[in-house]
């Protein structure tokens, strides 16, 4: 009888030992699997960091509509006369109208106009052509302009800058049109032109061309 009883006391003894063997093996296994989530969460969470920060940069920059910027290029003189007795002046040159479009985007605008001012009053305009200036670029547009002092009132100041030897002429321009982007996206822009010019009478030269 106290044999069979110790044979039972060890059995018991034995399947506790197993059970008590056993039991890291099961909760390593569950570390293992608490890890392996925790590296999931993080990586999701890298994941979807780094998209807000590729769609804020791309927010901030490719999809940025910037204003298409108009200026004067270099001005070449064909023929200059001044008379300031009169006082009166016709000059002819060659130019390019540069609409410079920064944009991820290509610019497409309506025709305009150009108008060269000598005070405030004309003297002289060119039409600008219905274009299109393509994304990151700038279009050149060569132009003829003719400019003189018929219709131009009466001034004495015209007189005294004649005979200075320099004469200075402003010039606007307003183009409208749209920037385009991705194909779905379409933004009205209009750029401005306002240039500043200054002739060299006795050179017949520009001697100097300010764009704002």
């Amino acid at each position: 009888m106290a044999e069979k009883i110790r044979q039972a006391f060890a059995s018991v003894k034995g399947y506790v030992t197993r059970k008590d063997e056993q039991l890291p093996t099961f909760q390593s296994e569950e570390e293992l699997k608490r890890q392996k989530r925790i590296k999931l969460f993080t990586y999701i969470g890298i994941f979807i960091v780094s998209q807000i920060i590729v769609m804020t940069v791309f927010g901030l920059t490719v999809m940025k509509v910037k204003t298409p910027r108009v200026r004067l290029g270099d001005i070449n003189v064909q023929e200059l006369t001044s008379v300031p007795a009169t006082p009166s002046f016709n000059t002819s040159f060659t130019t390019q109208i540069r609409v410079k479009n920064t944009n991820w985007g290509p610019y497409k605008f309506d025709a305009g106009t150009a108008t060269f001012m000598y005070q405030g009053e004309p003297v002289g305009q060119v039409t600008i052509p219905k274009s299109k200036a393509g994304m990151r670029s700038t279009k050149k547009i060569d132009v003829t302009m003719i400019l003189s002092t018929d219709g131009l009132p009466s001034s004495t100041t015209l007189s005294s800058e004649l005979n200075s030897g320099v004469l200075t002429l402003t010039s606007q321009a307003k183009l409208t049109g749209k920037v385009e982007l991705m194909l779905i996206m379409k933004k009205k822009k209009s750029a401005n032109m306002d240039c500043t010019v200054a002739f060299d009478l006795s050179t017949k030269t520009v001697k100097s061309l300010q764009c704002k």
